[in-house]
C-alpha cells in the first residue's frame, strides 16, 4: 500500500491528497508532526518537510511539487498538468503562484500564526501578520474570480493542478472560517464547484483535535 505523510492543514500536503484522489489512487495517510523531528522519519526524508510519499513499489518522492510531477507522469490518467505545452506551463505557473506567493503572503500569515505557532509551542500570533493575510487575501481571491471569468477553470478548460493547489490553500483557511466569501463572489462560485467532487470530500471531512471548523466548512451549499 503507498502511503503518505502529511500534516492535516498543510496545503501542499493537500494538493497531493487531491491529485491521488483524482488519479483513483489509495494511500495511507500518516500524520507527521514535524517539529517533533523523528529520527525514522529524517531516515526517509532527511529535509524533515511534509509531504513524503511512498509508492507502492518504494519509490519515495519528497516535495509536493516533485510528488505531482511523479504521479503524473507514472499514472498518467487523467492528466493533472495538462495535455499540451502551453497548458502545462500556465498551470505550473498558477501552482507556483499559489504555493509560494499565496504560501508568502497569506497562508504564512494567518495559518502559521494560528494554527502553527500553536502546536509548536512558540507563543502568541502575531496580529499584525494575522492582518496582512486577511488584507493579501481579498487580493487573490480577485484574481481567482478574474480567472475564471475567462476560462473555465483556473489554468484552462479542464480541472487541473492549478485549481487544487489553489484550493488547497483555501479549504485550509476556510477550516479556519478565514475566507470572506461574500465579497467574492467569483471565487465562492469556483470554490463551490470543487467541494462538489468528490474527490474534494475526504479534505471536508477533515477534523483536527480541538480545532473544530465552522458549520459551513462541509456544507457543499456553504
Amino acid at each position: 500500500m503507498r502511503t503518505l505523510y502529511h500534516l492535516w492543514l498543510s496545503p501542499i500536503s493537500r494538493k497531493v491528497r487531491l491529485v491521488l484522489g483524482e488519479k483513483g489512487l489509495e494511500a495511507d495517510l500518516i500524520v507527521e508532526k514535524i517539529w517533533e523531528r523523528r529520527e525514522a522519519y529524517l531516515a526517509l526524508n532527511p529535509a524533515g518537510t511534509i509531504p513524503l510519499l511512498l509508492d507502492e513499489d518504494g519509490t519515495s518522492v519528497a516535495d509536493s511539487a516533485a510528488i505531482c510531477e511523479y504521479l503524473d507522469e507514472v499514472y498518467p490518467e487523467p492528466p493533472v498538468i495538462g495535455r499540451d505545452p502551453a497548458t502545462r506551463a500556465e498551470v505550473r505557473r498558477l501552482v507556483a503562484w499559489f504555493d509560494q506567493k499565496f504560501q508568502d503572503e497569506v497562508s504564512a500569515n494567518l495559518l502559521d500564526q494560528k494554527v502553527w505557532r500553536r502546536f509548536m509551542g512558540l507563543g502568541q500570533p502575531d496580529s499584525e501578520a494575522i492582518r496582512a493575510g486577511h488584507y493579501n487575501l481579498h487580493t487573490h481571491l480577485d484574481y481567482i474570480g478574474w480567472l475564471t471569468e475567462r476560462r473555465n477553470w483556473l489554468g484552462g478548460e479542464d480541472y487541473s493542478l492549478a485549481d487544487m493547489a489553489a484550493a488547497a490553500h483555501i479549504s485550509c483557511l476556510d477550516y479556519l472560517g478565514d475566507v470572506p466569501w461574500e465579497d467574492h463572489a467569483g471565487a465562492r462560485d469556483w470554490y463551490a464547484r470543487i467541494k462538489s467532487r468528490p474527490t474534494f470530500r475526504p479534505l471536508l471531512a477533515d477534523h483536527i483535535p480541538g480545532l473544530p471548523p465552522p458549520k459551513h466548512y462541509a456544507d457543499l451549499d456553504f
